[in-house]
């Protein structure tokens, strides 16, 4: 995932502060604007520590004034917030739930409410009460200019803890962000989207920055992936963001199943009329947004763009992606003895079926991501692919393997059912055929030709 987001103007004002000693304090600056009369009359001191007055305004946003004054309330902390520096935000957010715990008493109360009659009020008194003030704060925020984006990005600093830094309550303010964030970015709310070299500046600038799977080298580049009739390039949007893609994916459509990136992002290539395409293949899928880490909505987005797709192009046969394999090659070096020589051609796709079939997880998932991700969207492992991706990153990552993975719509249900309830790995007879062991006779010779075997 691409680390870089737009932020607000705001962002850069705490650097330049620092740049400027001259300058004076972001605190300073807010309690003099016209919300700094608003703060001061609720309580809210000019300290010099801008974390503490950070939880002040929090504090302020869980009481009834604050509801009251909600939206202002909001946009004044997120103004003092993003004007602060990262050690000032982080404190926040390593406080704020600590200080607003669960009301105890309360839940307490609505325990035995429920244990008295357990009807649909005192179910409904006892969500309320326990309802994390975390949430609630959250939603309160939310009402700011911008609100949601804005979120996103304290979600972001709240991420960027080290893990040796980290603490319950640090924990648990993630959790209420996430549980928001999955469901304000239903994607039954978001709009799907085509984006072509006819879109906003602004939203092609972003695609080029986000893009995470195979660097876009500059505007030339990106125009020959969305501008050609035989490529496309479709994004999920938020209403509140509408140029800033939360995640998107490129499509290459083609006579046949491709077996190396170059293929389909080379600088001189033949550009093909979509009615002489049979496949269209996914080969790269990009999340925007770090702070919505965790938010599950990629696999809706290839099922929408599948759908899409086959009604557009109703001859299409074959969906499949180019993906790349990211943690092989550090698999790899952890299977084989130290100083060992990088394997042939051949036995490296050998080996890489067998990391993607074989190498298990947490609840007996395959442990690469990308395997996981399009395994548990239904998909089947199709092909292995040796010396597909030439690039630096991709030769890092996998010694530049690369592999498909077949959506068939009829067999998708089968497939995940395999795989979540038995740990079963979908794959096509070819990637059977890389599984099973070699011949005693036949192994020798066949090493010596894998060294020299470029997969197609």
């Amino acid at each position: 995932m691409n680390t870089s987001r737009p932020r607000s103007p705001s962002d850069g004002s705490a650097a330049s502060a620092a740049a400027n000693p001259r300058r004076r304090n972001p605190l300073d600056l807010l309690m003099n604007s016209g919300l700094g009369k608003l703060l001061r009359g609720i309580g809210v001191a000019a300290r010099h520590d801008s974390g503490e007055s950070l939880l002040e305004i929090a504090d302020a946003l869980l009481s009834l004034r604050g509801r009251a004054s909600g939206p202002a309330l909001a946009s004044a902390f997120f103004d003092l917030y993003e004007a602060s520096d990262l050690e000032a935000r982080q404190d926040f957010l390593g406080k704020v739930h600590d200080l607003h715990p669960a009301d105890a008493k309360a839940i307490d109360k609505a325990i035995a409410r429920w244990a008295e009659k357990p009807d649909e009020a005192s179910a409904l008194a006892l969500n309320v009460a326990s309802k994390s003030p975390s949430r609630r704060l959250i939603n309160q925020l939310n009402l700011a200019p911008q609100g949601t984006q804005r979120l996103i990005g304290l979600r972001e600093d709240l991420l960027a803890v080290p893990k040796s830094a980290s603490t319950p309550g640090l924990a648990a303010l993630d959790r209420d962000l996430e549980n928001a964030f999955t469901a304000w970015f239903n994607a039954g709310f978001l709009e799907l989207r085509r984006i072509g070299w006819d879109s906003s500046a602004q939203l092609l600038e972003r695609i080029i920055r986000y893009e995470a799977v195979h660097q876009i080298q500059g505007w030339d580049d990106l125009r020959r992936r969305v501008e050609p009739v035989d490529r496309r390039c479709y994004g999920f949007f938020h209403p509140q963001m509408p140029d800033d893609p939360l995640i998107f994916v490129e499509v290459a459509l083609t006579p046949q199943i491709p077996g190396a990136i170059h293929q389909i992002i080379a600088e001189e290539r033949e550009t093909i009329a979509p009615r002489d395409a049979t496949c269209a293949i996914f080969y790269s899928i990009s999340n925007c947004q770090v702070g919505l880490k965790g938010i599950p909505f990629g696999n809706h987005l290839i099922k929408r763009v599948v759908g899409l797709l086959k009604e557009e192009l109703p001859h299409l046969k074959t969906f499949a992606t180019l993906s790349p394999v990211p943690a092989f090659a550090k698999w790899l070096a952890k299977e084989q003895p130290a100083n060992t020589a990088l394997p042939g051609a051949g036995e490296l796709r050998q080996l890489a079926a067998r990391y993607l079939v074989e190498a298990k997880g947490k609840a007996n998932q395959p442990v690469d991501p990308v395997a996981r991700f399009h395994l548990g969207n239904g998909a089947r492992l199709e092909a292995v692919h040796a010396n597909a991706d030439l690039s630096a990153n991709g030769q890092k990552q996998s010694h530049g393997v690369m592999v498909n993975y077949l959506y068939d719509l009829a067999d998708i249900e089968t497939n995940f059912f395999a795989l979540t309830e038995l740990g079963t790995v979908a794959t096509s007879k070819a990637v059977q055929t890389l599984l099973e062991p070699e011949p005693t006779g036949k192994k020798d010779k066949g090493k010596k030709a894998a060294k020299d075997t470029v997969a197609a």
